[in-house]
């Protein structure tokens, strides 16, 4: 069994993102090629985003900390803190409408 602090890997993760000029830094948490399952935690410094992407398969995406603006289409969902997004099907992108830190969860 394994175990890790999600909070102690997103404030981690959020410091390192606010210091890259990318403003984002991510971990996998669990999971990997070799996997069905990956979870990976992603940190956005305010104002920074995810630019459009394809979607790798079922995927969750939840809130640990911030406030985020999931686009797809002609559609958006925001999330803050304890949301869980469901994301589309379709190509999508992710923005961070303040210092952020999300759960990503994909199964392929």
């Amino acid at each position: 069994m394994e175990k890790f602090s999600l909070d102690a890997i997103a404030r981690e993760q959020l410091a390192k993102a606010v210091a890259l000029p990318a403003q984002r830094c991510a971990s996998t948490v669990y999971g990997g090629h070799e996997h069905k399952l990956r979870q990976t935690l992603i940190a956005l410094a305010a104002g920074a985003s995810l630019s459009e992407h394809e979607n790798p398969g079922e995927a969750t995406l939840i809130v640990l900390g911030g406030r985020v603006k999931l686009e797809a289409s002609n559609a958006s969902w925001e999330g803050r803190t304890g949301d869980l997004l469901v994301i589309p099907q379709s190509r999508h992108a992710l923005h961070a409408l303040e210092n952020s830190t999300v759960l990503l969860t994909v199964v392929k």
